[in-house]
């Protein structure tokens, strides 16, 4: 299930995300798709999509933070 493109992210996090934060995403997402393919390479019972999921938003909050304004900023 990896994007191809960012309109093909989830709402969550197209509608809330600036579009160089969602790249970084879906980068981060498809990377850990592959990655994480074999249910041993995971901890507990997460599911691949679950995991590369939180893989992804780890990756974002490296370069964005959440304002006070509740939107996505660069880090500085």
């Amino acid at each position: 299930m990896p994007y191809k493109q960012n309109s093909e992210l989830p709402d969550s996090v197209t509608n809330v995300l600036p579009a160089h934060a969602q790249d970084i995403y879906r980068e981060a997402f498809d990377s850990a798709w592959d990655e994480y393919k074999e249910p041993k390479d995971r901890r507990g019972d997460s599911s691949r999509e679950e995991v590369a999921h939180r893989v992804a938003w780890q990756a974002v909050k490296q370069k964005y933070e959440k304002g006070d304004d509740g939107k996505w900023h660069p880090r500085s």
